[in-house]
């Protein structure tokens, strides 16, 4: 008896210490620097920013030189015809002879630069233009991963108070109906306070499982937006605090703020100019290209492959090559009006996103001045509803105050204290959304 009692005993040891051992404890700061290095869509945003540095040196090349080198070999099984040889001959017909060796070699090494190419400037601005693009949008996605890190990670801190809450109700109704059952056991209560007590417990019960599964949620949600692919449970080591209330800024600074700052904005305009760009791209089809050209050629002909005793003769030039477009099938003009139309979309784009700037900031502001006044207003209810409950519970306890004055009490608190941490969350998650629409990340 006593190894069976000395074995449950070890083994809820080791449970509990692999338990223990499979929490992984996270603060705020430590979730946003993960979330920075780890999180899949800011891996891609920096990828994206290093193929835009390569598409800026593939532009770049275009004022480069071209250098290629060839060599072809061929062997005959009968020598190459050249007509022209002697005079006509009977019937009209052109004479011809062969000569030469069946076996020929030629290697060719030969360069291209371009002296005036009108699509080199137009590509490398566009190069640069994308690039710039790329990052600024990589800073975007970074400022929405980071205040949705920190929106989930608060949110997560708010529901585990409310379990804490929500179970520090469910005890206080129980401790009611431990008492409605002594006193009807004792006759002095009615069966119905028990009937009522055992009720109000029961009816909390579905809602801290409801909590607690929506916690767990918010943690995988938590676990996806970080990077994390651990299945440990997360121990959010952060508490819950209302920073200091800030000075709302007025509209038209936050407005100024937004179009200088905003990263998002930011991509928009740099769009803009990614489309005028392309207008200028597409016009230079339509402009001649110089090229300065210079080659140098080896040639040899032998017979049974004896490369070694024949004769390597070589030859060599430079020029000027002009290419002018005459007629490319419409291609030209199609391209010039499609780059015209797209720059026209961006430009209504722009000026439609201005105007829905003034809406979404007075929106921003809005929720950020509705949130701070129902915090305060609820902070000063719950801080009654407390003070009301700690007065009837004594009241209730020295005989003066009924059991049903009690419940109403409780209820009032519990209403309270989740009316509080509701408005809480929403003054953070209006402070966060506000500094995301200004461009200011989290871990700055």
């Amino acid at each position: 008896m006593k190894f069976i009692k000395h074995t449950v005993a070890w083994s809820f040891a080791l449970a509990l210490a692999i338990q223990v051992h499979a929490q992984q404890k996270l603060s705020l700061q430590e979730a946003l620097s993960l979330g920075r290095a780890s999180n899949p869509e800011l891996r891609s945003s920096a990828l994206e920013v290093e193929k835009a540095e390569r598409q800026r040196v593939i532009a770049r090349s275009l004022f480069l030189p071209t250098v290629s080198a060839g060599a072809q070999a061929n062997h005959y099984f009968q020598l190459p015809a050249f007509f022209g040889f002697g005079e006509n001959n009977e019937g009209g017909k052109i004479p011809y002879g062969r000569f030469g060796g069946k076996d020929q070699l030629t290697a060719v090494v030969s360069a291209v630069q371009p002296v005036y190419n009108p699509l080199a400037f137009p590509s490398l601005q566009l190069a640069q233009l994308r690039q710039r693009q790329s990052t600024v949008a990589a800073r975007a996605k970074e400022i929405e991963v980071l205040s949705s890190i920190k929106e989930t990670y608060l949110k997560v801190l708010v529901l585990n108070e409310r379990i804490r809450l929500k179970q520090e109700s469910i005890h206080r109704n129980k401790r009611v109906l431990q008492d409605s059952r002594s006193l009807f056991i004792q006759g002095k209560g009615l069966r119905v306070d028990t009937l009522r007590a055992y009720t109000a417990v029961k009816n909390l019960e579905p809602e801290l499982v409801k909590l607690t599964f929506a916690a767990e949620t918010e943690k995988l949600q938590l676990r996806t937006l970080i990077g994390i692919d651990s299945l440990n449970d997360l121990v959010l080591t952060d508490s819950l605090t209302i920073p200091v209330a800030e000075v709302i800024p007025d509209e038209a600074t936050v407005y100024e703020e937004v179009k200088q700052n905003n990263p998002d904005f930011q991509v928009l305009n740099l769009q803009t100019q990614l489309d005028k760009q392309q207008v200028r791209t597409a016009s230079a089809y339509r402009k001649p290209v110089l090229s300065l050209l210079a080659q140098y050629q080896v040639q040899t002909q032998t017979n049974n492959l004896e490369y070694q005793n024949a004769h390597y003769p070589s030859s060599s030039f430079v020029g000027l090559q002009l290419s002018v477009p005459l007629f490319t099938g419409l291609s030209t003009y199609a391209r010039v009006k499609q780059a015209d139309l797209t720059k026209e979309q961006s430009e209504l784009r722009v000026a439609h996103t201005q105007e829905r700037l003034r809406a979404l900031v007075h929106e921003a502001i809005a929720s950020n001045k509705e949130a701070l006044l129902r915090l305060e207003n609820t902070a000063i209810v719950q801080e009654t509803a407390q003070l009301s409950y700690n007065i009837i519970l004594y009241r209730y306890k020295n005989g003066i105050s009924p059991r049903l004055e009690l419940t109403d009490a409780e209820l009032s608190l519990a209403t309270a204290q989740s009316n509080y941490l509701e408005a809480a969350y929403d003054y953070l998650s209006a402070r966060i959304q506000l500094r995301k629409l200004m461009g200011v990340s989290e871990v700055d």
